[in-house]
Order: structure tokens, then C-alpha cells, then sequence
């Protein structure tokens, strides 16, 4: 106690009486433990208490704070959206390094939705962490936030989702160490990475396959008194000499010095459509096709493709060159902006129309439609939280790829919960519940002796359902979307509050690992399709969230989990007959693995037999 009340004096440079000092040193003489000063930021330990560990910081988390300075904005006062765009890659690119060992290079950035604007004088706080590393390439998720210093209000700005290339000597590809998730967070985002990755590689397929669809004429839109304005006179065209300060350590062209000369050239040919300053509001998912370096010039070229009632889409191309003319130039990368134009009060005004230009003007016109009904699509599946999106989402042609890539994410995330509760275990069956928010999940898990990659091709046809769930009646495949997605009529006997039995029109989506360690996945969600409306003599269901995660635990055994989110319907159900609902769910688990186990046998003797 003595030693305590000194150093608090001595911290607070009271001085002491030299009557207290002597007393204390007396009163310390003969202890055989030093004193030792608190240093700044250590917490004091409390007898008797154990000592709580910290948590763990991501080894490969980079974060980036940032003052808003006059030179950093533009001439409203608000932070230029280029200047952001620097900073945005180069917090990726160090936590991408981080976890590499070795220099990177940005490949690709995802779509990013601007939320708000920035003021001078407010700060920006930027993260950035590995996600998950594939074998050359890593995806980096970026969350960008800003901070107002006099209210100390914090307010979301973007997220963002980066993949990087590690390069060593000679621009040689370097093979990346697994990166192992730690908190719910990291494990989720670990997961889904794969599916986002999944959903890049067919991101033109997409838009080819819409285009196909749509009608080859191009149709102006028509708006009361406005004159369409030749796309012609919104071209802008710009070359920049990339300067050792535009560099980056590697001696390539920074990525984000080219996205921040990109954004400027667009927001150029967006004024001379509205004549007023615009503001961007989205760029679209693009690709860094090669590198420049120290010496070249770059050529920027931009020019409205369309222009929507509230917003417009800017194109932009990237060219590269040397000193020599007559060498060809360089495909640097494309990309899409948005823009809108704000009034007084923060509301988007109406745009004028685009006439566009014969041939490409008009395959730009169109692809620019295409482009922003699948970025609706994809902002309105992908982006949205669980409980805004309705459960059963319409299907078609553009979206097929975003709803996919939602019901496994869904499923992907119900996995990586961390707070599931035993409800019972009856031999080799284990149930789990999970209260959150709204919803009651449940999970059922057994280890049983099959292959995995058997048991996913077994479970993953619904059609087969009925032989192991008694509440199925029948499945019928409707639509063979691809190798990985079906969509199912499914018929159950389950009645409804009418007295009616219940059909659901499903999305299966399916996954192989991707990885070792990760799990054979079947996800269901329900959709609505136009050719299979409700009707009278059924009850039209709905699945939020439901599947199956199979993991290999040897040759021979698999461990099978069987995930489902009950609807807000359904919780008063559930609330009632909890203990019925749990032997109900181990009961047609138990058949489940009957199923399982019959059709290895029947397959061993068809192979035998051959």
C-alpha cells in the first residue's frame, strides 16, 4: 500500500515529504521485491486474478489513418475520390506483402459503393487483411471508414475486395502459405473468399450471356424536354509520363496512381454530359491486364457509354507506350464509374440522354444497360444483409451467378458461428442450436463410414430425398442451371395452416473443396421462377437458409452436418416442440446414414460386378 501511494505521487510529480519518503523506505526494507514502475499502457495486476489473455491481432492486418488535407480534396471541399483510391491499394498492398514475404501487384478490385463524401479536416481509417491465400494469389478485404475529430463521429465509407499476385525474381510467380482464420470473422471471410473468387472468373460469361438475351437494337430512352447529347463530345482523352514518384518500390506504376488518373479523366467526360460537377458513386469490378513502368506514358481514354434517369456509366481505358511511337501500345485495364449529380439537398438530379455513336457507340450503350442491371442485381443479392433480402428472390439469366454465391455464402457463413449449443446427443448424433437476432438454427452432425466426395454426390440430388426424409414427397429437377446449380419443384407432407401440403421451388448450389480442409458444400434456398407460380392446391413454402457441409476425415468416413435457419414462421412451431422437433431431426438423421451406408454397399457390388 505504501509503495502504491508513492508512485502515485511520483506520477502525478507531487512532491513528497521527505518524513513520507523516509517512513516508506523504511517500511520497504528487508522485502525482497524490487520497485518496479508501472510502465505507460501495462495494466496492474489484482491479486488472486488470473490473468486474461489479449486477443490475437491478424498478423497480416494493416491499418491506415489519414488527415484530409485542402490538397487531398477537390473543389467542394471533399476528398477526392482518386486520392482515396491510392490510399485504398496501398494499406492492400502492404497486408498483401505482409503475409507474402515477397513484393505484389494488384490483379483485380471488386465493386465498390461509395456510401459517402469526405471533408478536409476529417480523418480516414483504413484496414486491410488477408482473407485467404490461394496458391499465387490472395484476396485482401479493405474496410474504409471515416472519423469527424470534433464530434468524434465515425461513419462507413466503402468496403473492398482486392486479390494480389506475389511475384519473385523476374516477375516469376511465388507459391503462397495457407493463411490459417482465427475469430468467427476471419473464418467466414476465409470461406466465402472462395466463392467471390468463384463469381470474378465468370463475371463475363455473365455479361455475354445477358447480351445474348437482350435485343440488338439500341433504344433511347425518351425523357420529357431533354435532347439526347452526343457521346462524341464527352471523349476525353489524357497521357500521363510515369514519374519514379509514381512508382511503387517494385519500380512498377503504382495500381492506385492509375485508378486515381482514371477516376479523373471520368469525372471529365461526366461533367460534359450534365454540365455540373458529379460525384462517383461506384466503379465496377476491373482487372490489371499488365504493368507499367518508370518512363512509360500512359494514355487515358473516357467517354459516357449511357446515361440512366439518375446516374451515368463513364468507360475508361488504360493504354500504355515507351519512347518509341512506332511500338504498339499496352492494354493496361477498363473500367466502369458511376456517377450521379446531387442538388442542394443531397438528391440525385435528372441526367440528359446519350446518343451513341454508330458500331462500338452502340454495343457500349448496351453492354452499359447489361452492366447495371447485374450490378443491381449483384448490390441487391451480395451486398445486402441476411434480413433485408427477401426469402424467395427472383431467378433469371443475370442474377443466377449473384444468388449462388449468396445461398452458399449464407450457408458458409451459418457455419463459421461460433456459439452453437448441444440441444442432445443420442449416440452418434449431435444437435446444436444457435439463437440469433430473429432466427433458430439448427445443426445435426455424425461421422459415418463413406467418402466424402460420395456422400456430397448422394445428398446433393434432391431427387433422392424422399428415400431418407419422410417429409419429402418428391423432387422434380426444372432447371440444369450448370454442373453446380439445379433448380428443384419440391412437394412435401407437411401441412399447412390451410390444411394444404407444402412445395418449395429450391436452389441447389454445390461446391467442391477448394482446398485441403475445406468442405463438400450443397446449399438450398428457395427461388421463384416464373413457370412454376403457386398454386391452389399447395401452400407455397419458403427455405432461408438450409444444407449439408461434408468433411473428409479419412478415406472411408466422412463427418456429415446438416445446417438449417428457421423462417420467423416458423419459430412458434419450434418454441412449442422443441423436445418433439429434436427427435424428429435425429430420427431421419439416423435414416440419413442408412441411405448413406446402402448406396456405398450397392456401389461396391455395381463395381464388383464390372
Amino acid at each position: 500500500l505504501l509503495s502504491r501511494c508513492l508512485l502515485k505521487m511520483v506520477k502525478e510529480n507531487i512532491v513528497v515529504p521527505e518524513e513520507i519518503l523516509s517512513f516508506c523506505c523504511n517500511g520497504l526494507q528487508g522485502s525482497t521485491s524490487p520497485l518496479r514502475v508501472q510502465e505507460p499502457g501495462e495494466r496492474e495486476e489484482v491479486p488472486g486474478a488470473m490473468a486474461s489473455p489479449l486477443p490475437t491481432r491478424n498478423p497480416t492486418e494493416v491499418q491506415m489513418s489519414q488527415l484530409v488535407l485542402p490538397c487531398h480534396t477537390n473543389h467542394r471541399g471533399e476528398l477526392s475520390t482518386g486520392q482515396l483510391l491510392k490510399w485504398i491499394d496501398t494499406a492492400a498492398c502492404l497486408s498483401a506483402e505482409r503475409h507474402a514475404g515477397c513484393p505484389c501487384v494488384t490483379a483485380s478490385m471488386d465493386d465498390i459503393y461509395f456510401e459517402h463524401t469526405i471533408s478536409v479536416g476529417q480523418v480516414v481509417n483504413i484496414k486491410a487483411k488477408v482473407n485467404r491465400a490461394f496458391n499465387s494469389s490472395m484476396e485482401v478485404g479493405i474496410q474504409v471508414s471515416y472519423e469527424d475529430l470534433c464530434s468524434g463521429k465515425h461513419c462507413s465509407i466503402c468496403k473492398a475486395y482486392a486479390t494480389f499476385v506475389a511475384q519473385g525474381p523476374s516477375n516469376s510467380k511465388v507459391k503462397l502459405k495457407p493463411l490459417t482464420p482465427q475469430t468467427e470473422e476471419e473464418k467466414t471471410e476465409h470461406s466465402i473468399a472462395a466463392e467471390r473468387r468463384r463469381m470474378r472468373l465468370v463475371h463475363k460469361d455473365t455479361l455475354k450471356d445477358l447480351l445474348i438475351r437482350s435485343p440488338r437494337e439500341t433504344e433511347l430512352e425518351m425523357r420529357d424536354g431533354s435532347v439526347a447529347v452526343p457521346a462524341e463530345k464527352t471523349r476525353v482523352e489524357s497521357v500521363e509520363l510515369v514519374l519514379p514518384p509514381h512508382a511503387n518500390h517494385q519500380g512498377n506504376t503504382f495500381g492506385g496512381q492509375i485508378m486515381a488518373w482514371m477516376e479523373n479523366v471520368a469525372t471529365i467526360a461526366a461533367s460534359r454530359l450534365c454540365h455540373a460537377h458529379p460525384t462517383l458513386r461506384a466503379i465496377e469490378m476491373f482487372h490489371f491486364r499488365g504493368p507499367s513502368q518508370v518512363g512509360d506514358r500512359l494514355v487515358l481514354k473516357a467517354i459516357v457509354n449511357n446515361a440512366f434517369k439518375n446516374s451515368m456509366e463513364v468507360g475508361v481505358c488504360t493504354e500504355a507506350y515507351g519512347q518509341e511511337m512506332s511500338v504498339s501500345r499496352r492494354h493496361i485495364n477498363s473500367a466502369f464509374m458511376t456517377f450521379e449529380v446531387l442538388d442542394q439537398e443531397g438528391r440525385p438530379c435528372t441526367l440528359p440522354m446519350v446518343a451513341p455513336e454508330p458500331g462500338d457507340g452502340e454495343r457500349r450503350y448496351r453492354e452499359a444497360s447489361a452492366r447495371k442491371k447485374i450490378r443491381l442485381d449483384r448490390k441487391y443479392v451480395v451486398s445486402c444483409k441476411q434480413t433485408e433480402v427477401p426469402l424467395s428472390v427472383p431467378w433469371d439469366q443475370s442474377n443466377k451467378v449473384y444468388l449462388s454465391y449468396n445461398n452458399v455464402s449464407a450457408l458458409k457463413t451459418l457455419v463459421a458461428k461460433a456459439n452453437w449449443a448441444l440441444a442432445r446427443e443420442k449416440e452418434k448424433v449431435r444437435m446444436y442450436t444457435l439463437e440469433e437476432d430473429k432466427f433458430l438454427s439448427f445443426r445435426i452432425e455424425m461421422s459415418v463410414r463413406i467418402a466424402a466426395s460420395r456422400a456430397f454426390s448422394l445428398l446433393s440430388d434432391l431427387r433422392r430425398r424422399h428415400e431418407w426424409d419422410s417429409h419429402y414427397v418428391s423432387a422434380e429437377l426444372v432447371q440444369q442451371v450448370d454442373d453446380d446449380d439445379m433448380i428443384y419443384h419440391v412437394v412435401s407432407q407437411t401441412l399447412s395452416r390451410e390444411n394444404k401440403p407444402q412445395d418449395f421451388v429450391i436452389l441447389a448450389s454445390r461446391r467442391k473443396p477448394c482446398s485441403k480442409g475445406d468442405p463438400y458444400v450443397v446449399a438450398f434456398r428457395s427461388v421463384t421462377l416464373p413457370t412454376h407460380p403457386a398454386s391452389a392446391g399447395f401452400t407455397r413454402g419458403e427455405t432461408l437458409c438450409s444444407g449439408f457441409c461434408i468433411w473428409t476425415e479419412s478415406d472411408d468416413t466422412s463427418k456429415v452436418a446438416y445446417y438449417n435457419q428457421a423462417t420467423p414462421g416458423y419459430l412458434n412451431y419450434v418454441t412449442t416442440n422443441v423436445v418433439g422437433l429434436s427427435s424428429n431431426f435425429c430420427a431421419t438423421f439416423e435414416a440419413c446414414e442408412k441411405f448413406l451406408l446402402k448406396n456405398k454397399e450397392d456401389l461396391i457390388v455395381r463395381l464388383q460386378d464390372l
